[in-house]
């Protein structure tokens, strides 16, 4: 634990000497935000230390001669800067400043949580939180920007009181949402479980607003938000991240399958998340004993992950789905399956994310994700995309340059396959999204899709086997024109089914709920599709990896015996 002493603050006019010695609000919260400054630095500097041998004395001292740098550079900007600076400065200094500055200089994950930052990565990973259940968004309306409902989750306060996609958000508990941002409606909306909060919403053909009386409830965030069977016989899993329930979610949606010949895992877009749940979710395809993943670090000993459960003889192919912004746990999940011949890995070449946070609790709800491990796939993989003088924007955002195979490390899957390490997870079979052109993109800028669906179902009713019709266009275009969005009948008919999969699955999202929505985009989906026609090579791919384990364990049971 580091401590300080704070320099008295100077002081003009009338002396000061018998008055009693008192730090002033801003004070204490500058004092504050130093402190927990330096407490960062210990932990990034230090916690590594104290695990493989204490600092030299140079060490030390230099440590100590940076820390009061920094606290001279900022006294003489809070005293000679040329405007004053304002109350949350100190703050600001240190939360976006000093500490974000310090951790990326080290690498680009490790990270410092605000504690509006800190509490919404908690949520996320215990996969609830405290509200009424929608999602929300703003959307310029008549040139005026408004917080609107995407959709109620299903079986939530508001799904339950009626709340429909579309939903214009007035005001709060009487407080009007005029120039405020998704943010801080949401903050309105959350609060503890059993509290009421009134909404008044307007609604399309409603001709005055609608008032709702909610009681907040515990809303679960399940981390799969889409399972079903896509084919006969063929299951569907889409995760979203890796919290804290995602192992038991995956488990119970296999279970609920039944007897499957087949499972497509869809990773796109999964940022990570726990590794343990990742852990879990491996644990439930590999058989008993096999690794997982392992992780390394300079402060800690080597950590092996093994299936301990295993699946119990349930012998389906897998295919597994995964893009560009597929990371972290999500490749720990690709790099093991396909490690073990156990899944067929399609799509785009992953993000690259093999560092692990270790996340460290600071002081006022703040904490510390520092890298604190490398972590490796079965076949020894690092997956670690090179980090080294490139942008903190070229890292995340420019994937699309092609990457030479020829530099990157090469591994042996069990069966002999061929994998590499260095640059994310290469798919065994690429498959590119499919990719937009102006009119599409015209369309989503302007949530036409979303706003047809209000605006149909205000004068219309449909069931499930509504299909879109040549009725149904014609009212789609006479609202496009309604609406000044330009287009040709070339334009739709370019990318008809597009058109005709995104008014279902909006129409299909307000009448049924966000699941049903869901599914129309995912039957239309044309990567799903592709991914679900490589099922045969994927089952190809587990006969070889079950005859490959029943040869070993042969050779292994005939081996020498002692007597």
């Amino acid at each position: 634990m580091l401590y300080f002493a704070q320099e008295a603050p100077r002081t003009t006019g009338a002396s000061r000497r018998n008055q009693p010695l008192t730090m002033s609000p801003r004070a204490r919260r500058t004092a504050f935000s130093l402190v927990l400054f330096f407490t960062a630095c210990g932990l990034a500097g230090m916690v590594v230390s104290q695990r493989v041998g204490a600092q030299s004395a140079g060490d030390e001292s230099q440590f100590r001669d940076s820390l009061k740098s920094f606290t001279s550079v900022y006294n003489l900007v809070a005293e000679n800067y040329a405007e004053p600076l304002n109350a949350d400065m100190p703050d600001k200094t240190i939360y976006d400043g000093a500490i974000p500055g310090m951790l990326h200089t080290l690498d680009p994950h490790s990270s410092f949580y605000d504690p509006k930052a800190y509490a919404k990565m908690r949520e996320d990973q215990h996969g609830k939180y405290y509200g009424v259940g929608m999602t929300i968004q703003p959307q310029f309306i008549a040139g005026t920007q408004k917080i609107v409902v995407v959709f109620p989750y299903e079986g939530t306060p508001s799904y339950k009181a009626g709340i429909h996609p579309g939903d214009i958000i007035i005001s709060v508990d009487g407080k009007s949402t005029d120039n405020m941002n998704s943010e801080q409606v949401a903050n309105l909306l959350k609060g503890p479980k059993g509290t009421h909060v009134s909404l008044s919403v307007a609604r399309e053909g409603s001709a005055a607003p609608l008032t709702f009386d909610l009681v907040r409830d515990e809303i679960p965030h399940p981390s799969v938000d889409l399972s079903y069977e896509i084919r006969p016989g063929i299951g569907y899993i889409h995760i979203t991240q890796f919290q804290e329930t995602t192992g038991r979610e995956v488990s119970d949606a296999v279970n609920a399958f039944g007897n499957l010949k087949g499972l497509l895992i869809d990773l796109r877009g999964n940022p990570g998340g726990v590794l343990v749940e990742a852990v879990a979710v491996c644990d439930k395809f590999l058989r008993r004993g096999q690794v997982i993943v392992s992780q390394r670090g300079r402060a800690f000993p080597e950590q092996v992950y093994r299936a301990t459960h295993g699946d119990g003889r349930q012998d389906f192919p897998i295919v597994v789905l995964v893009s560009h912004s597929t990371a972290s746990a999500a490749e720990i999940v690709s790099g093991a399956l396909q490690d073990h011949d156990r899944a067929l890995i399609v799509g785009e070449t992953t993000f690259g994310k093999g560092l692990v946070q270790s996340v460290y609790p600071l002081s006022d709800d703040t904490g510390l994700a520092l890298t604190t491990y490398h972590y490796y796939t079965p076949s020894g993989r690092l997956i670690q995309r090179n980090y080294n003088g490139v942008s903190l924007y070229d890292y995340y955002y420019n994937h699309d340059q092609p990457q030479d195979l020829k530099n990157r490390e090469v591994k042996q899957t069990d069966s002999g396959r061929t994998v590499y390490g260095g640059g994310g997870i290469t798919p065994d079979v690429k498959i590119d999204p499919p990719k937009s052109n102006h009119f599409q993109d015209v369309l989503a800028a302007h949530y036409v899709f979303f706003n047809f669906s209000k605006h149909y179902l205000v004068n219309h009713s449909i069931t499930k086997d509504f299909q879109v019709d040549d009725k149904v266009l014609a009212d789609f275009k006479q609202f496009l024109t309604a609406q000044q969005v330009a287009y040709t009948d070339q334009d739709i008919a370019g990318v008809l089914d597009w058109v005709k999969a995104n008014i279902k699955a909006e129409l299909f999202t307000s009448a049924f709920g966000e699941q049903q929505g869901m599914r129309v985009r995912a039957n239309w989906d044309p990567m799903i599709n592709k991914a679900l026609e490589y099922m045969p090579q994927a089952a190809s791919l587990e006969e070889t990896a079950l005859r490959d384990a029943a040869a070993r364990q042969a050779a292994k049971n005939s081996g020498p015996q002692a007597e």
